[in-house]
């Protein structure tokens, strides 16, 4: 598709750093090895605008399964905005979920222009930063993930998110620089989370569990293995207020919000037991 010289078309992988680094530029802290995972998931769902031979516009609108997809990386250079480039390829990117449903975290500023795509405001998720360290606990129950098998952590996955992301999963648990972790209760697996190096410090997402307890020992765990004062970062839903809680227990503040929002049918998630989000880009 072309206009006036802009031309859009699908990301290469190495195009997919572009993305990542304008990312970085606009305060987003993405990790040292998402792009691997999140081109992985779907190859032909990142769409990149050029202007000539010049990037400047990115949106990604990755399928997962046959029923849901989630949008990110809306970025459109800032010498570029308010001139119909992002809309076009906004409108691209919409064009490749047709009859999906779509979720996306955007930034709160932005939502009366993505309801106008028929995106609803679900719930807010707030970023909290805190400081790596601590003493790892002697917890029988934690284990590494590697120890469970990955059908396992797959099924226990499935009710926290909207379709199938067997093959994301299978990378992110495994990317290099991270730490997962499971616990477990009466040997079966009732909770894990990720920690994983980014730009600026680590990320904690996602983090799941069956009780705020189990999230709580999940929490102290991965926060051991950041290094004393270094920041971490926890993607929470204000929905949740005992992810709040551990949060702000743990002396972590308020650095970032976004606003979840669906096109479609809003999915049905256990809300209770999702204390930190896996990533605002691919949700």
């Amino acid at each position: 598709m072309q206009k006036s010289g802009y031309t859009i078309k699908v990301m290469t992988r190495q195009e997919m750093d572009i993305a990542i680094n304008w990312a970085a530029v606009e305060g987003w802290n993405p990790g040292l090895y998402d792009a691997n995972c999140f081109h992985l998931t779907d190859p032909n769902g990142f769409f990149i605008g050029f202007l000539g031979d010049e990037p400047i516009a990115t949106i990604s609108v990755v399928k997962y399964g046959s029923s849901f997809g989630f949008l990110g990386f809306y970025i459109v250079k800032p010498e570029y905005r308010g001139r119909g480039y992002g809309i076009q390829i906004w409108n691209a990117g919409l064009a490749y979920l047709p009859d999906y449903t779509i979720g996306l975290d955007g930034v709160v500023a932005q939502q009366d222009n993505y309801r106008k795509s028929g995106f609803k405001l679900a719930y807010r998720n707030i970023r909290y930063q805190g400081s790596g360290g601590g003493v790892f606990p002697t917890d029988s129950m934690i284990v590494r993930l590697s120890t469970i098998p990955f059908d396992k952590i797959c099924e226990y996955d499935k009710p926290f998110f909207p379709d199938y992301r067997r093959q994301f999963l299978k990378c992110w648990i495994d990317q290099p620089q991270s730490t997962a972790l499971g616990i477990l209760q009466n040997s079966v697996l009732a909770g894990y989370g990720v920690l994983r190096k980014c730009r600026s410090g680590y990320k904690i997402g996602p983090l799941f569990a069956d009780s705020p307890d189990l999230a709580e020992r999940l929490f102290i765990s991965l926060k051991a293995h950041a290094p004393a004062d270094t920041p971490i970062f926890l993607d929470t839903p204000a929905v949740n207020s005992r992810a709040i809680d551990l949060a702000e227990r743990h002396n972590m503040t308020v650095s970032f919000e976004t606003a979840r929002m669906y096109r479609g049918e809003k999915p049905d998630l256990p809300i209770d037991r999702i204390f930190g989000v896996t990533t605002f880009e691919l949700g």
